[in-house]
């Protein structure tokens, strides 16, 4: 049975990759500034008001998985500290003090707020650190990474915008910040040091429920829309070498967290980001990043199980309590259906943006807690209104950002699941722009795959893009 399977998708794969050859080749250059002549009566009409859309726990849990959820939020608004407090492990170098501080609009789970946290975060707890030239008060929260080394060679690694030097738990402690300079323009990002390459944090919602979709959905529908998606010159993921989707380089399966795909599971992501954001060692990443004499202030790894906990709860790491969190957080509810959205919903399916931003994907049967005979009935035989393929495309020299992660090149990123878009402040991998309709432009420039769907856009009246903006706004 696993030699069929395996075969079934090696044969799948080798006609994808003829399918690719012939899609690159027909991806459309880009056209003349169309859009904004047409936009000038099109609004976005900006962030959603009313309630979040987001951030309570998936309908339908039980009573273990409850408590979990409700443990795995607390801890994930737990703010750090160096040494001498319940939460330790902050540093040496690190981007904030919780993962909450960069996962909140419009609520816990989500994604930069619109009224930037790490203002205070540079100084809290008499850090000296100075705000980097791309933080702004009333701009996105950004992770930098390096393209670069010094001599040349790809690097491609986060490097944490503070460090715990000044702070009243750091004594002896004096590493200098990283220097970005020099600067550019800091609300969108762009300028300045060209070397640098800047991410914001994904928003969370429906995480578990994207996690437990099966390899052979993202297949199925990659393999159901090759035909017509080719026509448009888009080319699902496949990756340019052997025409398979991104996978994880450990088991061969397909990777679906992170703007490119490149992390597995969310107890990969949850770890990955306690070390590398928080600074706090764990037993996935048990080292720490940076182990200057006199920086080093506990044990590694910080953050392990507590074997001689009293509660269910208490025995899970960290890490593995942010794991829970986001499975068993709910996706964003859309607003209700209006005659401009209706009308929107239709422009997006027939201009082509459903062809990557898939409106639906379903889930196999998932297990969040229990025995392997009991089936998470929140998470089971659902359907999952993501919005994405969670595949990788090109997206053109536009957003290239020079970072190489797996197989997912510079200029490919991620399908962005666009559920809870309606109340996010920022949009692109890089929070350059607050306006749907600036992120609609930036998808088009030279080897972008979306350049004739941007073009179809284009085609449409000013009241139908006003339509497709609406409805995006609604979800």
């Amino acid at each position: 049975m696993t030699q069929r399977r395996n075969e079934s998708r090696r044969v799948l794969i080798a006609c994808l990759a003829g399918t690719v050859l012939a899609c690159r080749a027909s991806i459309a250059e880009p056209t003349t500034g169309r859009l904004s002549q047409a936009a000038t009566t099109v609004v976005d009409p900006g962030v959603r008001a009313g309630a979040p859309s987001g951030g309570g726990p998936l309908p339908g849990l039980g009573a273990d998985e409850a408590a979990f959820f409700a443990d795995g939020l607390a801890r994930f608004q737990q703010l750090e500290c160096v040494t001498g407090c319940d939460h330790f492990g902050l540093g040496p170098r690190f981007n904030s003090t919780q993962c909450s501080s960069c996962h909140s609009q419009p609520s816990v789970g989500g994604t930069a707020p619109s009224a930037n946290p790490l203002v205070a975060v540079a100084t809290a707890g008499g850090a000296a650190n100075t705000l980097p030239w791309f933080i702004a008060a009333d701009g996105p929260i950004r992770v930098a990474r390096l393209k670069l080394d010094q001599d040349g060679t790809p690097n491609g690694g986060v490097f944490a915008l503070f460090v715990v030097t000044g702070r009243t738990d750091a004594s002896g402690c004096n590493i200098a910040q990283y220097d970005f300079s020099p600067a550019g323009e800091p609300l969108s990002g762009q300028g300045g040091n060209p070397n640098v390459s800047f991410r914001i944090p994904t928003p969370l919602f429906g995480s578990g429920l994207i996690e437990a979709i099966p390899d052979s959905a993202i297949l199925g529908n990659m393999e159901a829309t090759a035909a017509q998606a080719s026509l448009l010159g888009i080319c699902g993921h496949p990756n340019t070498v052997s025409g398979a989707p991104n996978r994880s380089g450990n088991d061969g399966t397909i990777s679906r967290f992170g703007w490119k795909a490149q992390n597995k599971s969310l107890l990969l992501f949850a770890g990955e980001a306690y070390n590398v954001e928080i600074g706090v060692t764990n037993q996935l990443f048990p080292q720490e990043r940076d182990e200057t004499p006199g920086c080093v202030f506990n044990p590694t790894p910080e953050d392990t199980l507590n074997m001689s906990a009293s509660t269910n709860e208490g025995v899970l790491s960290d890490i593995e309590a942010f794991a829970n969190f986001m499975r068993l957080l709910a996706p964003c509810e859309p607003a209700p259906d209006t005659a401009s959205t209706a009308s929107g919903r239709y422009a997006f399916q027939t201009i082509g943006c459903a062809l990557c931003h898939t409106p639906s994907l379903p889930t196999g049967a998932s297990i969040a807690s229990g025995s392997a005979t009991s089936f998470s009935a929140a998470l089971s035989g659902q359907t999952v209104n993501l919005y994405s393929d969670l595949l990788v495309h090109h997206m053109g020299e536009g957003l290239e950002d020079g970072i190489t992660q797996g197989e997912a090149g510079p200029d490919e990123f991620r399908t962005a699941p666009l559920w809870g878009l309606g109340q996010r402040a920022y949009f692109l991998h890089d929070g350059r722009t607050a306006s749907v309709l600036e992120a609609v432009e930036a998808h088009r420039s030279t080897g972008s795959e979306a350049n004739q769907v941007v073009e179809n856009f284009n085609q449409l009246s000013p009241g139908e893009q006003q339509d497709l903006v609406d409805f995006l706004r609604s979800l």
